[in-house]
């Protein structure tokens, strides 16, 4: 099929060029004439997409975000009145009713197409691992496509559909986007809900969306990044413990491995457009900033070898228990292990964790992302068949760790290699960075020089991406607040970034307040007859907001400060009964200016 992303198929229903029902048509025969790489467990009949094709019928396009988009659902995910699996088939039910993700993508006007073929119950970053057959890499079959959520992210790659949802517990979101040429989105935990959704490690556990491009993952990530009260596991959108409350997309510092502690597993040509992906972010205006990655490391290997792979025994256990000879070989190999760690294994490790936890949130005082291979090489299935756990452990080699210290993540696509198999690249930043991830991975993307596709075109020129930040409140500042002045820690110390320096519009008179020490100016709105008075512009995380303002003493208070662009963002102002008698420094335009005049009398 011919590859259109969500923005092309929705311009072509709304201008009346297509229809759903017979774009919809061209999918299905595509899914239906020949699946040689093993992509489907269950595809929709005729009469199974009907109500949806009928909806869409009765509905105005402009009035659904995602009108007769198809999409894909990996098959540990509820579909209501489709078998979920999870890639075992005696395991199979039929639920009554989707998952909640799936759902909000039914009423956002998204059809659903089948379910999609994984690495049994989750199992594996290969997608090898099924009864159903190895699913084969869209670029080249006899390569491993990357697992578990195989199927939804070939399709994706082969244009049978616009995007998929998969699920990522320590990669599975990451590597098959990698090694299709995807874009690959693991939310942070809890962002998007969990109900429905066969568990491997519930605490860790996330839905994954696939996509072409980063705006088409924005479109899909906006319509079901919604607060599902009914998931215990599940978390509203949040300011970020760590870090800085946003990451601006032309200016930022980025992460890097050292050296030795990359790892490529012998593939030079993966090493080579690693080191070209961190050359482009540098472009885009980011500065690198070598890390140690150690700690990461090992917390990755806590997720196989420490107690957490109990919690895929406990997902399953009256099954495995029951019924061990359904489950494939070497994934009853590894879940069968979770019988064995004690309650004091579990309470050890999480020890641990938290220990490299603490070594890790030091990081984010340097940097505002990190960026990574998805994985450092791929294999054959041949290959994997001939070692199944060392070269899927392999796999995990920068993705293990991500659930476990719960960081948002975006695989973006990175090149190809010279046998012509994609290579990409995952950015990372702790939780709640979901939406400024994908800001700069969509410049990242924007910025690749080898941008073929399945389809042998360009990406589509879709509007940038644009974070929405809701994490943050601007302030304006005159005075004692400015960046290397006496109250600039209030700012600095609640994680408050400088983001601009500006002037007022000339609308104010600027007094020196008596007072102090620190010595502070009151700036007064008058209209016309005043001046413009020199700003800085900081961003205060919002959940520290109110703590800073209920700080700030009288007559000075928080109201909207008119910029000389004619913006208006909150900042200080000063009551005019308060300027009485104060020293008027409106001439000057700048309280550093006043300091320096000053500072030969003091």
């Amino acid at each position: 099929m011919t590859m259109q992303t969500i923005t092309e198929l929705l311009q072509a229903y709304r201008a009346g060029e297509r229809s759903a029902r017979a774009h919809l048509g061209e999918v299905m025969n595509a899914v239906r004439t020949g699946d040689d790489r093993n992509i489907w467990i269950t595809t929709l009949s005729d009469d199974q997409l009907e109500p949806y094709l009928r909806r869409l019928e009765q509905a105005n396009p402009a009035e659904l975000p995602l009108y007769g988009i198809p999409f894909a659902i990996k098959d540990n995910i509820d579909l209501a009145g489709v078998p979920t699996t999870a890639a075992c088939p005696q395991y199979a039910y039929t639920p009554e009713r989707s998952a909640f993700v799936v759902q909000r993508l039914i009423d956002a006007g998204a059809v659903p197409v089948g379910k999609t073929n994984l690495d049994q119950f989750a199992t594996g970053l290969v997608g090898t691992r099924s009864p159903f057959g190895a699913c084969g890499n869209a670029f080249d079959p006899a390569y491993v496509s990357g697992g578990s959520s195989s199927g939804s992210a070939v399709a994706v790659a082969l244009g049978q559909v616009a995007f998929s949802l998969g699920t990522d517990t320590a990669g599975s979101g990451r590597v098959p986007a990698a090694f299709n040429n995807l874009v690959g989105v693991k939310p942070t935990r809890g962002l998007l809900s969990a109900s429905g959704v066969v568990p491997a490690c519930r605490t860790l556990d996330t839905i994954s969306v696939f996509a072409m491009t980063t705006a088409d993952a924005q479109q899909v990530l906006d319509a079901v990044a919604v607060y599902d009260a009914e998931d215990a596991y599940a978390r509203p959108d949040d300011v970020p413990a760590l870090g800085h409350g946003r990451i601006r997309p032309e200016s930022f510092r980025f992460g890097v491995p050292r050296p030795e502690q990359l790892e490529f597993f012998g593939d030079g040509d993966a090493q080579a457009l690693f080191q070209q992906a961190v050359k482009r972010l540098e472009g885009l205006g980011g500065e690198a900033v070598t890390v140690d990655f150690q700690p990461f490391l090992e917390a990755a290997r806590l997720l196989y070898e420490g107690p957490w792979v109990s919690e895929r025994f406990t997902a399953i256990r009256k099954f495995i228990e029951t019924e061990p000879e359904a489950l494939f070989p070497v994934t009853r190999q590894i879940i069968g292990s979770g019988a064995a760690p004690t309650a004091a294994d579990a309470f050890s490790a999480q020890y641990r964790l938290q220990a490299l936890r603490r070594r890790t949130e030091a990081v984010w005082d340097s940097v505002d992302l990190m960026i990574t291979p998805s994985a450092g090489t791929i294999y054959t299935i041949e290959q994997v068949n001939a070692d199944p756990v060392q070269l899927n452990s392999n796999l995990g080699y920068y993705t293990n760790f991500m659930n476990l210290l719960d960081y948002s993540a975006l695989a973006v696509p990175a090149g190809f290699l010279p046998s012509g198999l994609p290579f990409g690249v995952t950015l990372f930043a702790p939780a709640f960075y979901d939406q400024d991830l994908l800001a700069v991975g969509d410049r990242l993307q924007r910025a690749g020089v080898d941008r073929l596709a399945t389809a042998e075109r360009d990406l589509p020129q879709d509007e940038p991406v644009q974070a929405h930040h809701t994490h943050v409140i601007p302030v304006a500042v005159c005075g004692a607040h400015m960046s290397g002045l006496p109250l600039n820690h209030q700012l600095s110390g609640r994680k408050a970034r400088q983001v601009a320096s500006t002037r007022s519009a000339p609308e104010y008179r600027f007094f020196v307040l008596p007072g102090g020490p620190p010595e502070r100016p009151g700036m007064v709105h008058v209209g016309a007859g005043g001046a413009s008075v020199e700003l800085e512009i900081w961003e205060v995380p919002a959940d520290r907001f109110g703590s800073f303002v209920a700080g700030i003493p009288a007559p000075l208070g928080i109201g909207k400060v008119r910029l000389a662009d004619g913006g208006e963002v909150p900042g200080f102002i000063c009551e005019a009964a308060g300027a009485e008698g104060a020293t008027e420094i409106t001439e000057l335009g700048s309280w550093r200016a006043w300091l320096e005049r000053r500072q030969p009398n003091t």
